[in-house]
This record gives C-alpha cells, sequence and structure tokens, in this order.
C-alpha cells in the first residue's frame, strides 16, 4: 500500500472535525441567545435553524454538510489508488483537491459569494473526476 496518497485523505479528514468545531462554537453560542437547546423543539434538526439562526452562521453548517458529501468519493477513489499504487500525478491531484476544498470551506463559511465558491468547487470537483478516471484506470490495468 502506498500511504502518500492518504496523508491528503487525513488532512481532510482532520479539517472536517476542524469545521465541524467551527460550526459549534458559532451556532452554540447564538443558539443560547434563542433560549439554549432546552428550547428546541422534540426532534429538531440542523436544517430547522435555517431562517432562525444569521445566515453567516448557517453558512458553517452548509459547508460541514457539503464536507460530508462529494469528500466521501474522495476517499473511495484515494483508497483504491493507495491499494494499487498511486502516481506521483496522482498525489498531485489529491493534494489540489484538499486544498480546494478547504479554500472553498473557507470562502463559504465567511465570504460566500456563489461565483468564488461555485469556481472552488467547479476546480475541485475536476480534481476528483481525474483522481476516479485514474483510479478506474488503474483498477483495469492492474491483474
Amino acid at each position: 500500500m502506498q500511504a502518500q496518497i492518504l496523508t491528503p485523505a487525513a488532512v481532510l479528514v482532520l479539517w472536517s472535525i476542524i469545521v465541524l468545531i467551527w460550526m459549534a462554537t458559532t451556532r452554540l453560542p447564538a443558539l443560547k441567545q434563542l433560549g439554549g437547546l432546552g428550547q428546541a423543539k422534540p426532534g429538531g434538526r440542523g436544517q430547522d435553524l435555517e431562517g432562525v439562526l444569521p445566515d453567516q452562521i448557517n453558512w458553517k453548517s452548509h459547508n460541514y454538510a457539503h464536507l460530508m458529501e462529494q469528500p466521501t468519493l474522495f476517499y473511495a477513489t484515494v483508497a483504491i489508488l493507495a491499494i494499487l499504487g498511486p502516481s506521483a500525478f496522482d498525489v498531485m491531484l489529491a493534494w489540489a483537491y484538499v486544498v480546494l476544498r478547504v479554500l472553498h470551506s473557507i470562502w463559504q463559511a465567511t465570504v460566500n459569494r456563489i461565483p468564488v465558491r461555485f469556481s472552488l468547487f467547479l476546480l475541485s470537483s475536476l480534481c476528483l473526476a481525474a483522481l476516479a478516471v485514474r483510479a478506474l484506470g488503474a483498477t483495469l490495468s492492474h491483474g
């Protein structure tokens, strides 16, 4: 197994935990101003806070949800490449994906202007698509 491609995946996992903490440390004080968690309706979910909490606070939650979506494909793709032996180009693409996702997170959670956010998402998606094609190629040519 080739561990160097797993480092960007581990960094993205850690970044996701950082965003979770960022979300909690902004959301919980805002909820306290509304009466605290005890005032939440039974069975309430984070999405119920749309329109209740300020948008800038909900942006962190939106980004955390995004980090639980597309990156799952990244983790699977990186695992395939790690097992079959990634090239230096694969490792570079994995790092590019992670850097773009971190930039996307920071932008979405703070500024959240759509043209830049979309550009970061598109570029990271292209990196992921290239990694997926390379992973498929590696599986087809392996054995």
